[in-house]
């Protein structure tokens, strides 16, 4: 691809180790009958490996000259479809009517992986994601309860999805080379869909009032934050109802947990 001057607006850092190029597709394991969504494929570090070895390969690449080159690069090649657009803008549902077979892969940008991850969370939901994101950040999502990486983001993530660590990727592997190394996470969503809809909504408002006041006890947080405000009396059923002592502080309770505790403050409701 013709030289293109990074847009830090973008969070554009191009990878251009090959060996781990192909070492993430290659954690795709892919079938020729796939489709597969790529995010920010940029100078197409991972393009070049996906292109012509499944059945549909959608680009979304936002940068508008990126995405013209793309398409002149390999917009020819059969199946690929190269789309200048936002992601969090673009409905999964609206590239494919098989939504629950589709891959996604992708170096997406820092300042946005928490968005770009709750967005393909949101349903219906891909069969797999593969994404390279700043290595704090994969860091949270795989923490372990009584961590101090474990919070909001653990949960959201894992409640609906099992994830594990793929590959580290050291800053020195793009141009530029940004401040901090990386890690190549795959994420998969469970199957079939461990909670319903509403329930999904329950533990993330559950997730949210514990962790703005995670340093609290989880009693005092139900008892005191304004969208609970729980009586003592209704904080002591709680505890009969899940076996869990309330006086802990919310990041050392796990995702399944979250799942329980949420589930029993709706029957309680």
């Amino acid at each position: 691809m013709a030289h293109h001057r990074p847009r830090r607006s973008l969070g554009q850092n191009f990878l251009v180790d090959g060996n781990l190029q192909r070492k993430i597709v290659e954690a795709m394991r892919l079938e020729p009958g796939d489709q597969v969504l790529e995010i920010g494929p940029g100078k197409g570090a991972l393009t070049q490996h996906l292109a012509g070895r499944c059945a549909a390969l959608f680009l979304v690449e936002l940068d508008r000259d990126l995405a013209r080159v793309l398409g002149e690069e390999v917009g020819g090649v059969d199946g690929v479809r190269v789309l200048n657009q936002d992601i969090l803008r673009l409905r999964l549902a609206d590239l494919t009517d098989r939504v629950g077979d589709l891959k996604v892969v992708g170096n997406i940008p820092y300042n946005i992986t928490t968005p770009i991850l709750f967005h393909l969370l949101g349903r219906p939901r891909p069969l797999e994601i593969v994404l390279m994101v700043q290595k704090e950040v994969g860091e949270r999502v795989l923490a372990s309860p009584g961590t101090p990486e474990f919070g909001a983001l653990t949960v959201g993530v894992r409640s609906v999805a099992r994830v594990e660590r793929v590959l580290r990727v050291p800053a020195s592997a793009f141009r530029p080379v940004p401040a901090v190394d990386s890690v190549v996470l795959r994420i998969r969503p469970t199957r079939p869909e461990p909670l319903s809809e509403g329930e999904e909504a329950a533990v993330r408002n559950l997730t949210r009032m514990a962790f703005q006041m995670r340093r609290k006890q989880f009693q005092a947080i139900l008892r005191g934050h304004p969208d609970a405000r729980l009586s003592h009396e209704q904080v002591q059923k709680v505890e009969v109802a899940t076996g869990f002592d309330l006086k802990r502080r919310p990041e050392t309770f796990s995702p399944e947990d979250f799942v329980t505790l949420s589930r029993t403050l709706e029957s309680l409701a």
